[in-house]
């Protein structure tokens, strides 16, 4: 299995395993989610939030690559997030709307991707404006690593609301 490979794989991961959290999550009132849970970001939404947030920020630096990734102009419509908590959406519906076209835009993108795309030095700054210069399929690794950490403690949240998420191994994905 090529790097390639391992990232469309991560990516059909992704869409699927964010549908099955928000399908999870659609069983609780916009209430239940805002609500306080002493998670790093505070809640369920302020979590799930905090997943799209990051997505975007990294999607919008990847968008600078020379390969120029055709995916990536789906970007075009949405803004670059401030701050790592900011709130997108003020309601779950949204939300999940965005999650939707956000996980299309990673599918297409882990699709063009080819294995010289991934040995490129990226150069961005980070949200406080320090300048790097970091190898770009090390990047794409960290940003499927930050979701699923995240994704960890939405599920932990879930099951503190009652919530059970059910089964969320990458194992479900990778093929006989």
């Amino acid at each position: 299995m090529t790097l390639k490979n391992s990232f469309e794989l991560l990516a059909e991961y992704n869409h699927w395993i964010n549908m099955q959290f928000y399908q999870a999550a659609a069983q609780l009132t916009q209430q239940q989610l805002d609500k306080e849970q002493g998670a790093y970001f505070g809640s369920i939404s302020g979590t799930l939030n905090h997943i799209l947030v990051g997505d975007i920020i990294w999607l919008k630096r990847f968008s600078v690559h020379p390969a120029n990734f055709i995916a990536l102009q789906g970007l075009q419509d949405f803004e670059t997030p401030a701050s790592l908590d900011q709130r997108l959406y003020d309601n779950f519906v949204d939300m999940r709307e965005a999650r939707r076209c956000i996980d299309q835009i990673i599918l297409s993108f882990c699709s063009e991707l080819n294995e010289t795309d991934l040995e490129h030095r990226l150069s961005y700054n980070n949200s406080k404006g320090l300048p790097f210069h970091k190898n770009f399929g090390s990047l794409l690794q960290h940003f499927f690593n930050h979701q699923a950490h995240h994704r960890g403690q939405v599920s932990t949240l879930l099951y503190q609301q009652g919530v059970d998420v059910g089964v969320t191994d990458l194992l479900m994905k990778i093929s006989d």
